[in-house]
């Protein structure tokens, strides 16, 4: 005799370590953010990045170079 499914098992089946109550099954490991391909990280910043950096640098102590020598001259 063939028992008809049943997606909810009957308590008396299970094992000792599933009969306890309040237990609760695994999670699913497939709702984790990882997923997709793996892409390893860039190492480091851009060329671009770094150079309009090191520019704005050099025009600011340009600029405060340029207001020293003002002052120190009048």
């Amino acid at each position: 005799m063939s028992r008809p499914s049943n997606p909810d098992p009957d308590p008396r089946d299970l094992s000792e370590s599933e009969n306890r109550p309040g237990t609760t099954p695994p999670a699913e490991s497939g709702t984790s953010t990882g997923t997709g391909p793996y892409r390893p990280p860039r190492r480091g910043w851009a060329t671009g990045p770094l150079v309009i950096i090191w520019a704005m640098v050099v025009l600011f102590a340009l600029f405060f170079l340029v207001y020293a020598i003002i002052l120190a001259t009048d």
